[in-house]
């Protein structure tokens, strides 16, 4: 049996959700993962660092008791975040990051940034703190192009906080262009990229391959084959500013098989696995271990994990469905079957 072991990985962007449904999210990361950026999209949003605190607690309690895992915490940026929460998150310890939403760019960002300006005395906190702004980089004007709203979004506003704060370090999350791919090597190593397993898989044509597929819509959505085939590149390359996030937000069937169905790709019970399987097919699985395990610390600047993680070349189906607390839950890859398993 073909066998490959790696450090253990870590995930530097994760839904996780709250409530009764953590304890169903947090067995499928873990399984895995040493530790993840956990996202600040609750409703309410996590603003303050005694909140953050408060929902770290919450998920330890969801943890399995056979597992060690380290959840790695965001605030939530709005127009009114102080400084001095800045300056508090620093000091805590488990605060690592703060999440940038334009306001309405996606799941309970409601109460994200209306104006980047708005929020310039707690970014120049962040970069003096050293503390990285983590991007949903869409722009949201309704009459923007869907498919353009991340390029849009980088030539109308990261550029301009790049130029304004040239020492804050970013990380524009699960990016899907060509043209973030480019932008981001243009740019100096204060800036980096999550890419996830689903943009690296699929293209567009996902969503409608014989109807419509809800379980394939996310946002940033798919975008067109070129794309997909550019951030394969950047994924595979062995550049550091590319490392592993792989957005999965879990949303329960009701909620994406709906007339408004919900954005969100729940990955979390199959990523490695379909990451091996895209640095396979690339010929790269030589560069799986620093794009999973090694270049997301270096720029977050933690430790990289001593523990390993092993997987095996050996056909299995993945679930049709999953529990999520009192409803059902469909995962990537569902009814499917992979390559790679994660070797228990």
């Amino acid at each position: 049996m073909v066998s490959l072991t790696i450090t253990q990985p870590d995930d530097w962007h994760l839904h996780v959700r709250d409530g009764d449904a953590l304890a169903d999210i947090m067995s499928e990361t873990t399984r895995c993962f040493a530790r993840a950026i956990i996202m600040p999209n609750l409703n309410p949003p996590v603003t303050t660092t005694q909140q953050a605190e408060a929902y770290r607690q919450r998920i330890m309690l969801a943890i399995p008791d056979d597992v060690n895992f380290t959840p790695l915490m965001t605030l939530y940026l709005t127009d009114q975040t102080d400084p001095e929460e800045i300056e508090l998150a620093r000091a805590s310890g488990f605060v690592h990051a703060v999440k940038y939403y334009p306001a309405g760019a996606t799941t309970n960002s409601d109460s994200g940034v209306t104006d980047i300006r708005k929020t310039y005395n707690a970014l120049q906190a962040l970069s003096d703190n050293g503390i990285p702004l983590l991007i949903h980089g869409e722009v949201t004007d309704p009459n923007s192009d869907v498919f353009e709203r991340e390029k849009l979004f980088i030539d109308q506003v990261l550029t301009q906080i790049i130029r304004d704060f040239p020492d804050l370090k970013i990380v524009l999350e699960h990016i899907t262009t060509k043209h973030a791919v480019e932008f981001i090597l243009a740019q100096s190593d204060n800036l980096a990229a999550t890419i996830t397993p689903h943009h690296l898989l699929y293209n567009r044509n996902a969503m409608f391959k014989g109807g419509i597929r809800p379980h394939y819509y996310c946002l940033p959505i798919l975008k067109h084959e070129q794309h997909r085939l550019a951030l394969v590149d950047a994924a595979t390359s062995g550049n550091p500013k590319f490392f592993l996030g792989t957005d999965s937000a879990p949303h329960a069937v009701a909620n994406k098989e709906s007339s408004c169905g919900c954005a969100g790709i729940y990955n979390a019970p199959v990523a490695i696995e379909l990451y091996t399987y895209i640095f396979e097919q690339a010929g790269a699985l030589d560069k799986l271990e620093d794009f999973a395990s090694l270049y997301g610390p270096r720029f977050y600047n933690l430790p990289t994990n001593t523990s390993e993680l092993t997987l095996v070349k050996q056909s299995w189906t993945v679930p049709a469905n999953k529990p999520l607390a009192s409803e059902t839950i469909i995962p990537l890859c569902n009814g499917e079957q992979l390559s790679w398993q994660v070797q228990t």
